[in-house]
């Protein structure tokens, strides 16, 4: 669908021009949003030979093509596809890679509802997943075994924020014969090239910064060349569909990513060096901080920071947590993030391989696009009352 023989190189125009060939849309700068089931064949030889770039609404249209054109070229990818949720990314591309009787590695620091489906879906269907310290970089070579079919990676890891080491594990399991997966939604297409690092296949949660304003559901799969057939077979075997009008959401969110990311990357950072000197917090986790463990990490593979990052409070009860939560005037409490809006929630860490020690409250905050100054100080108010309340 590009209008031009050349393909922009920098990311932010990218973001604006990829997906997008007006002229064949009478000049219209955004594709048209097309509801359709039934697509007609204008003969019978046309139908048999499937001779037409669009067979069935399920299977794709222009609206469709043009995001999963943006994200592939985004992300380096082979090809993409899309998902009615970043959940069912997730699902989608574990089942067209995985059979009874395999073996998966998991990051233990992934995000719950992956961990659900691999318990209480994969294991059903004869699937084993083993739960691996996000940390272990190239080690994880150790725990592979014959029948490991893949390694599920998440960097950082959306609640605990470790920071993975890609290439490492990447080289390890391909030595292997295991293919990487990586959930790459707080790094966006834009601050992560994720098959520049080994991956295989990417996934986002499309609903958090790609949308950008929740108010849709929507997720991606990116793909090599190589597991392109396979995945796109599988999501067609279960019949996933993103709905048109979430689609162009998506697509109208992306052409601001860039600024929006910019944005809540230098709002995210502000915010965290200010709570990382309050009385009332141990710990802050945002990996753009030198304080960070992994920092180097995410310094060498990363292009910048989105808004999502963790605090843990020093200890207090309950009634001193709903004090500094429920008083708050800029931050609203639901479970997302990516839109324009700051969120906190409280967070518990589900882990297995590394048990979470710390006895603090872990918090997670997304920082909207609110001015920092406003934010500062409802988080200071906050923690005042966090203080008289313990």
């Amino acid at each position: 669908m590009a209008k031009k023989s050349s393909t922009p190189s920098h990311p932010d125009t990218q973001a604006t021009e990829l997906g997008r060939d007006p002229f064949r849309h009478y000049g219209v700068v955004n594709p048209p949003v097309y509801h359709a089931s039934t697509i007609l064949y204008p003969t019978l030889k046309a139908l048999r030979d499937r001779a037409q770039p669009y067979l069935y609404g399920r299977r794709g249209t222009p609206t469709s093509e043009a995001l999963e054109e943006a994200v592939a070229g985004l992300e380096g990818g082979y090809r993409a596809m899309l998902c009615p949720s970043g959940l069912n990314a997730v699902t989608t591309a574990l089942l067209a890679h995985v059979e009874a009787g395999d073996h998966i590695l998991v990051s233990d620091s992934v995000y719950e509802p992956t961990r659900s489906f691999c318990d209480d879906v994969l294991a059903r269907f004869g699937v084993e997943t083993d739960y691996y310290d996000p940390r272990i970089g190239g080690g994880i070579g150790n725990l592979l075994r014959e029948n490991t079919r893949l390694v599920f990676t998440e960097s950082p890891g959306s609640q605990t924020f470790e920071v993975q080491d890609l290439p490492a594990i990447a080289k390890a399991a391909h030595a292997g014969g295991a293919l990487v997966m990586i959930d790459n939604t707080w790094a966006s297409p834009l601050y992560l090239d994720p098959f520049a690092h080994g991956v295989d296949i990417s996934i986002q949660a499309a609903t958090k910064y790609i949308v950008g304003h929740s108010d849709a559901m929507l997720g991606t799969i990116a793909t090599t060349e190589a597991t392109y057939a396979k995945t796109r077979r599988q999501h067609g075997l279960i019949g996933v569909c993103a709905g048109p009008d979430d689609v162009y959401l998506g697509l109208r969110g992306l052409r601001t990513l860039s600024a929006r990311l910019e944005r809540h990357m230098r709002t995210g950072i502000a915010l965290a060096r200010w709570l990382e000197g309050r009385p009332e917090v141990k710990r802050v986790l945002h990996p753009a901080l030198p304080s960070h463990p992994d920092h180097a990490l995410w310094s060498r593979d990363f292009k910048g920071a989105s808004g999502l990052f963790g605090v843990v409070l020093q200890p207090g009860s309950e009634e001193a947590l709903a004090a500094f939560l429920d008083g708050l005037a800029h931050f609203g409490m639901g479970f997302s993030w990516g839109g324009f809006e700051s969120l906190i929630v409280p967070a518990k860490p589900n882990r297995t391989a590394v048990p979470w020690q710390e006895d603090g409250q872990l918090v997670r905050i997304h920082a909207g696009l609110e001015h920092v100054d406003d934010l500062i100080a409802d988080l200071e108010a906050g923690l005042t009352r966090y203080a008289a309340a313990l």
